[in-house]
Parts: C-alpha cells; sequence; structure tokens
C-alpha cells in the first residue's frame, strides 16, 4: 500500500508496524532498490517499510507486499525523524533500519530466519544489537561506475579498529561496554569524509518503547542500546554490508576523480556468506550456536 507522506502512513497505516521484525528501508537514490527490498523479504522480516521519493517505481508484484511511503531521504535527519515516529507508533515492535544497496547479514542467516536471532536476542535480556556497517564496491570502477555490483563485489579482509567511546557527562572516560569502530573505505578515505560520519557502528535492530529516541550518531538515548554486550558474556552482533559509502564518494565531484580503484592489497571478493564475515571477525555469534 502506497502513503503520501509520513503522517498518512502514521495515521492510517500502522498496521505495518504492529507484527514484528519490521524493516525500515530508506532509499537516498535508485540504485539497487528492488534488490534491497527483496534480500530482506527472503531474511524474514514480518513487515516492510519503504521511505522514497515519488519517483521511484517498484514493479506492482512488489509493491503489493510492502508499505510505501513517499518521503525524501536526504539527510540523516530524515531518517531520524520516520524512526523515531515509528518507534512512538509501536512500542515493543523489534525494528531494523537501512538504506538501499545495504543488506543484513547475521550468524546462519542462510538457515536461519532474523525472528529466530530475535528472539534469542530477547531472552538474552537484550533490546538492541550492535551492527557493523561493512563497506562493498565494485571491482572495476570503469564498468562499475557506480562502485556498485552485486555480482563483482568486494570488500576489506582487515584494516578495522575500535576505540573507547568517551563520555563527556564523566571527564570523557570512556562508556561502559561502549566503543566507536572504524574501518573500511570510511577509514582509507577519511580526507573525503567528515569526522562525524567515519564510524562503522549502528544499533540497526532494536526492541521499541516509550520514549525511545535515536540519535544523529546512529545511537540511542538509552545508553544501555548502544553496548556492544552485556556485562556477564559477549552477544550476537551483525554486519550490514553496504555499497553506500563507494557510491558517495564516486558520485561527489570532489573524491571522485582521486579514485581510480577501491582495491588494495587486503581486498577480497565478497562471497555473500555469513561464515566469510564471522571468519573475518566482522560479527560475533555470542552464545547462539
Amino acid at each position: 500500500m502506497r502513503f503520501s507522506s509520513l503522517h498518512e502512513f502514521l495515521d492510517t497505516g500502522k498496521d505495518a508496524l504492529v507484527r514484528g521484525p519490521v524493516a525500515l528501508i530508506f532509499v537516498e537514490d535508485l540504485i539497487e532498490v528492488e534488490s534491497t527490498i527483496r534480500y530482506h523479504q527472503l531474511t524474514g522480516f514480518q513487515s516492510i517499510v519503504v521511505f522514497g521519493p515519488k519517483e521511484l517505481e517498484l514493479p506492482l508484484s512488489l509493491e503489493r507486499d510492502i508499505a510505501r511511503v513517499d518521503f525524501p531521504v536526504i539527510d540523516v535527519a530524515d531518517v531520524q525523524r520516520a524512526v523515531n515516529a515509528c518507534i512512538n507508533a509501536a512500542p515493543g515492535t523489534w525494528f531494523y533500519y537501512c538504506y538501499n544497496a545495504e543488506y543484513l547479514f547475521f550468524p546462519f542467516c542462510e538457515t536461519r530466519a532474523v525472528n529466530e536471532l530475535l528472539t534469542f536476542h530477547a531472552e538474552e535480556r537484550r533490546d538492541a544489537m550492535l551492527t557493523y556497517v561493512i563497506d562493498l564496491y565494485a571491482d572495476n570502477l570503469s564498468r562499475h561506475k557506480n562502485a556498485v555490483s552485486l555480482d563483482h563485489a568486494w570488500l576489506d579482509k582487515s584494516g578495522y579498529y575500535a576505540l573507547g567511546r568517551a563520555d563527556p557527562l564523566n571527564h570523557n572516560y570512556p562508556k561502559e561496554r561502549q566503543l566507536d569502530f572504524y574501518g573500511g573505505l570510511r577509514w582509507r578515505y577519511e580526507e573525503h569524509i567528515a569526522r562525524d560520519k567515519r564510524k562503522i557502528d549502528r544499533i540497526a535492530l532494536f526492541r521499541a518503547k516509550p520514549d525511545l529516541e535515536l540519535r544523529r550518531d546512529h545511537t540511542f538515548n538509552d545508553e544501555e542500546y548502544n553496548t556492544y554486550a552485556c556485562p556477564w558474556h559477549n552477544n550476537l552482533t551483525a554486519a550490514i554490508v553496504s555499497f553506500r559509502t563507494a557510491k558517495a564518494l564516486k558520485s561527489n565531484a570532489g573524491s571522485t576523480f582521486d579514485i581510480p580503484t577501491f582495491k588494495w592489497h587486503n581486498s577480497v571478493p565478497f562471497e555473500w556468506t555469513s561464515q566469510q564475515l564471522l571468519d573475518l571477525g566482522l560479527m560475533e555469534p555470542g552464545q547462539w550456536f
């Protein structure tokens, strides 16, 4: 069903938010929108809500199965506003949010659905899950000028690191069980990336509750939601493989001519498997076997 605005969706289409987990997909451009939607349908989301421009055209067979909201996505503030509105409308629902040309991976996702993942996570008394946004890029930028190719996708096998997250309310001591994660294209081409956009961590899976708010830096106003693990053992984490940074670097006039290729000595083909991401240490199975 299609809605002409966020207000109309929240007024008449809230049924799409009742049965979780719900995927909220934000469309910044028209690249790989259909594959993003279909991928997350196969991942097992009970409902998918797509926020995008009026110019977006989708097959009727696909549009029948989703809620579509005419909602331009220009800035992270737009995503913030829509996610927080959905949180307020459906407390208790598990949500996931991503952009087009991004794909969620979690341990054993080839044989298990996302609701199984979140059921186990909730049993560990966790209401949010850390995800790492792992940059993908096409191998040949002459052939794939927007840096996107599902069939010829590569990623960095190393170069990822974490720093303690300073707490400005506590003399900038590190926050408990919180880290800022870096790596990928945002690290290798940091001269083209604004300082506040270099992190690759995102709390992309979470359970809504009253007064919960998403902030501009992809964290929440409840600090426990921003932790990577509970106090007693490691928890599950997931990964979002994403062409978003590569697209931006190749579409920006200030960086595109500086980048003839994204490949370097630590590039490897992406196999589109959770096992590869586990082997590279880019997500954590925790106690889930």
